[in-house]
């Protein structure tokens, strides 16, 4: 923020003149000037401005009056820094503070995210995990009975060694499942 300063300067003649009519308030009156619209202006009108402006400051350059002494200019303090220092810095904290809010709840996100992942996989692999199965029992003879017969389609009765072991096997695991029962 840049700082902007002025300053007032009070010509002798206003002085001069506040001094000489102390008593008197006078008021000119000033004749109402027709309004002509901008695009009426003549380029001679403005011209003649820019003189009165020029002549105005030759009036300023008058020396001054016997009877006062020359005074300096006069500087008024600039407007206070402070205020808007100070509302420049609340403001600044007010976001900095926002910024650190917004990071937690990023970080809570993060982690809630995370979270809820590790949950979903979880049930995910509890309701759609397959029930250990246990192994069937005279499988590999069971098989070998299979392809004996698809081998010898017209000839059965050479698979009847392989139909024995699985008939065995398979009496075996009944024996073991009923003991096990009682």
């Amino acid at each position: 923020m840049g700082e902007s300063s002025f300053t007032i300067q009070i010509s002798t003649n206003l002085v001069d003149q506040l001094a000489d009519d102390s008593g008197k308030l006078k008021r000119k009156t000033r004749k109402a000037k027709p309004k002509l619209p901008q695009d009426a202006k003549t380029p001679q009108q403005s011209l003649s401005k820019q003189k009165q402006v020029s002549d105005d400051s030759k009036i300023l350059k008058v020396p001054p009056a016997a009877g006062w002494p020359l005074q300096p200019p006069l500087y008024l303090p600039p407007p206070p820094v402070q205020p808007a220092n100070a509302e420049l810095e609340a403001i600044q904290s007010v976001l900095k503070e926002s910024e650190n809010v917004v990071e937690k709840l990023q970080k809570q996100e993060a982690d809630m995210l995370q979270e809820v992942t590790e949950r979903a996989k979880d049930l995910h692999a509890k309701e759609f995990k397959l029930p250990q199965q246990k192994p069937v029992p005279c499988l590999e003879k069971y098989e070998a009975c299979l392809k004996c017969y698809e081998e010898n389609t017209r000839d059965s009765l050479r698979c009847q060694f392989l139909v024995n072991d699985y008939a065995d096997c398979v009496r075996k695991i009944r024996r073991l499942v009923s003991s096990e029962d009682k």
